[in-house]
């Protein structure tokens, strides 16, 4: 007999677990998450003193949940060391990874503008350390100095660019163009050719809406093509990025 939505959900809910013995840290690695992520770091060292004040920093291990579907949003989420996935899983129960976090990337800012819970799953994907600020704390800081908001608006503006992108790649391109550009944005700004995977073929995959094995079939036939050249698991060298851009 087939779930229905609700019956699945409540279900994920069950499989997401939280270990609430996580240390809360003081200290040093909060001037680390104030001074990483873009929204506060061109502030003055009084006002990151005030912020630091309210936040607080907490220790996962692969594989742990920071949050998970239905979990109440009250807070913002800066990663200070690791990486999270950011995904959702679809009724049937496929995973589908929208954003890696990496230090100084935060997530749960719309918790800062309205009460909810979260649409989706936040992961450790190696050992990761958060900062947490709750919501009625930064709200008074963004009151405080309005530049904060802005930059939190300029984000906003970045990630539905970047959904809305995601979204129509799966709509209109093939696989393999797909892969193609995702290399190509791989890329650092000085133009150099070697790139190293932000992520595993397994999030890759579910990332781009496609397969593992797919993954790896397309990384040869581009590799044959001569537009890359696959030096490790994560690392690969861009030969053609003209040509890469056309595929």
């Amino acid at each position: 007999m087939n779930k229905n939505k609700g019956e699945i959900q409540k279900q994920d809910y069950k499989q997401c677990s939280h270990d609430n013995t996580h240390c809360h840290d003081h200290g040093e690695k909060h001037e680390t998450c104030i001074s990483l992520v873009p929204i506060f770091n061109h502030l003055e060292k009084e006002q990151m003193d005030e912020i630091m004040a309210v936040t607080y920093s907490v220790s996962y291990k692969k594989g742990e949940n920071i949050y998970c579907a239905g979990d109440k949003s009250d807070s913002l989420y800066i990663v200070s060391k690791g990486k999270v996935k950011i995904y959702r899983l679809s009724e049937s129960g496929k995973e589908q990874l929208l954003r890696i976090l990496h230090p100084g990337d935060f997530t749960g800012e719309l918790a800062l503008f309205r009460e909810s819970v979260h649409e989706e799953y936040a992961e450790a994907i190696e050992e990761t350390s958060v900062c947490t600020i709750k919501r009625s704390d930064l709200q008074e800081i963004l009151l405080k100095y309005p530049s904060i908001s802005l930059r939190v608006l300029t984000e906003f503006s970045s990630r539905l660019e970047q959904s809305e992108k995601q979204a129509t790649g799966f709509a209109t391109e093939k696989v393999e163009t797909r892969i193609a550009h995702f290399l190509a944005e791989c890329l650092d700004n000085d133009k150099q050719s070697m790139i190293v995977l932000p992520m595993n073929k397994k999030d890759m995959a579910s990332y781009l809406g496609t397969t593992p094995e797919t993954i790896s079939r397309k990384l040869t036939d581009l590799e044959e093509a001569g537009y890359i050249k696959q030096i490790s698991n994560k690392k690969i060298e861009i030969l053609d990025l003209d040509g890469l851009l056309l595929v």
